[in-house]
């Protein structure tokens, strides 16, 4: 058997050092909701906060719970005439935002029950179906730049 050794150039080793130094993408908050759709509004898109949930109010019954997340808030968008155009929900990791948004986009296979859904990291941002899809997009867009 003859083994081959391979020379790796530098760059392929220090991006390989990046990678699990930042998990490879998995970018992470600690700041809650309500700060997130401030970072929102701040960042180009008419998010204003709304109602900033707590595990007696929330309507999913899973902040602060098993699996759950660790804030939830809604927000008001002016171009969507509904009460809320969305929610954030924010997670312990990355791990329970990707599992949540799973779930909502099988939820969402119902016309019904449709909406944007982006993650980063440990955080859900959720659009109502209302919005036009480029409106829309600029949350995803604008989620990308504020969670690192």
């Amino acid at each position: 058997m003859i083994w081959l050794r391979r020379r790796h150039s530098p760059a392929a080793a220090a991006l390989a050092l990046v990678c699990l130094l930042t998990a490879c993408g998995a970018a992470t908050t600690n700041k809650d909701a309500a700060a997130i759709i401030g970072d929102l509004g701040a960042n180009g898109v008419p998010a204003k906060l709304g109602t900033v949930y707590d595990e007696n109010t929330d309507p999913n019954k899973l902040l602060g719970r098993p699996n759950g997340y660790l804030s939830k808030a809604e927000f008001t968008d002016s171009r969507v005439k509904a009460d809320k155009a969305g929610s954030v929900e924010v997670f312990d990791d990355a791990d329970g935002a990707e599992a949540r948004a799973e779930y909502i986009q099988a939820l969402g296979k119902t016309p019904m029950l449709a909406e944007y859904t982006y993650v980063k990291g440990n955080v859900v941002v959720r659009v109502d179906k209302d919005m036009a899809p480029s409106d829309a997009k600029a949350y995803e867009d604008v989620l990308n730049k504020i969670v690192e």
